[in-house]
């Protein structure tokens, strides 16, 4: 039999798996009426148990596995089926959907923004790249800037999320878990240190270099043939900050280019970051919701209850809904051993049916759920 037949023949099996996969759809549909009548849950472990058992003892021992990932994709579609006829809106979808209706179409040009750090930090280049007019207030560190936001002192706040070289900063994830905001834009800048020292200092003579620990981690290549002390600051502007005030003229700075005329410091080398394409990405948030034109990328955390298949369940249904998932991360919970927060986000437009439905039923399957907010990304 030559391959155009045996695929002739496949294309005949396929056509009664789809007759036979509507008609079970449409049972499903029919379970989910009378599970709404009978105030049932949607979710029957037992069942799906049981079922499973029962499929892996009717097929070949090298075919059970396969039947059973085939099978439990089925009963995530079955459940996302029965979830769509029961639940078709819950108050978070209209929550998002008044989001949408009700905000302004421009985003503002002209605000208040919070920033960790001082002049010359990062985090101000990244707000004004977002805002054309920002008046930006500094704090010492990243709780502050949350309490600033939190309190109502600033209705915006730019805060580093990751980099494309050293990862997250998990400083900022621990304390995405304890104040209540939304993520209104997002950022890609690109990130070029410069060791920066007094004027007429000679590169040879460094002893000790300061800077930021995220900065420190991009340039460790760099830093390592200068074979000199390093020393980690809360901020690479600071660092520059420190260079300027300093009685040494033995110290140097990693930090922006754009800290030297600031702090009146001469640049000893220019981007000297292990990798060329070195990005760090910002969120800016707000304390109330605002979803602007665009909005294609949504942030979520959750935790998933200490069950086989708990996670699973969860990713599925971005499978089934055909979402992509861009970025998956874990973080330990707080005075809880090995329970885990887990980060999302996912890349859908804010005005597709699918991904309100998903939103809508993720709820349901995890034991705290956050949506952080669904917003566009500037590059």
């Amino acid at each position: 039999m030559s391959l155009l037949d045996l695929r002739g023949k496949i294309d005949r099996i396929d056509d009664d798996l789809i007759n036979l996969f509507e008609q079970r759809l449409a049972v499903s549909a029919e379970i989910a009426q009378h599970k709404r009548e009978n105030n049932q849950p949607i979710y029957d472990p037992a069942r799906e148990r049981e079922k499973l058992y029962d499929i892996s003892g009717k097929v070949g021992e090298d075919n059970k596995s396969y039947a059973t990932a085939l099978y439990s994709l089925l009963f995530e579609i079955s459940r996302a089926e029965q979830e769509r006829r029961i639940n078709p809106k819950s108050a978070l979808v209209e929550k998002i959907e008044n989001a949408v209706k009700e905000n302004d179409w421009l985003f503002p040009d002209r605000t208040t923004v919070a920033c960790q750090g001082i002049e010359g930090a990062y985090s101000g280049l990244a707000a004004e790249k977002l805002f054309a007019l920002p008046s930006i207030l500094y704090f010492n560190n990243f709780e502050s800037v949350f309490s600033a936001v939190d309190s109502g002192l600033c209705p915006y706040a730019i805060l580093p999320l990751e980099n494309s070289t050293a990862g997250s900063i998990n400083q900022v994830y621990d304390l995405m878990m304890r104040y209540p905001f939304s993520i209104v834009k997002s950022v890609r800048l690109k990130i070029d240190h410069s060791l920066l020292a007094k004027k007429g200092t000679d590169i040879s003579n460094i002893k000790e270099v300061f800077s930021h620990e995220q900065a420190i981690a991009q340039c460790a290549g760099y830093l390592k043939t200068l074979g000199c002390k390093v020393t980690v600051c809360e901020n690479t502007a600071i660092a520059a900050k420190m260079v300027s005030e300093s009685s040494r003229n033995d110290v140097a700075a990693l930090s922006s280019r754009n800290c030297a005329a600031l702090y009146e410091l001469q640049c000893l080398a220019e981007s000297v970051q292990d990798r060329g394409s070195n990005y760090t990405r910002f969120i800016c948030i707000s304390k109330s919701l605002a979803i602007y034109p665009g909005a294609d990328k949504t942030s979520l955390m959750l935790t998933a209850s200490h069950k086989p298949g708990s996670l699973y369940q969860i990713l599925s249904r971005f499978y089934v809904r055909g979402i992509n998932l861009i970025k998956l991360e874990s973080r330990p919970i707080p005075n809880k051993d090995f329970e885990f927060m887990f980060y999302f986000d996912i890349e859908s437009s804010v005005y597709s049916p699918s991904f309100m439905q998903t939103l809508g039923e993720l709820q349901g399957l995890c034991d705290d759920f956050y949506y952080l907010g669904t917003y566009s990304e500037i590059v």
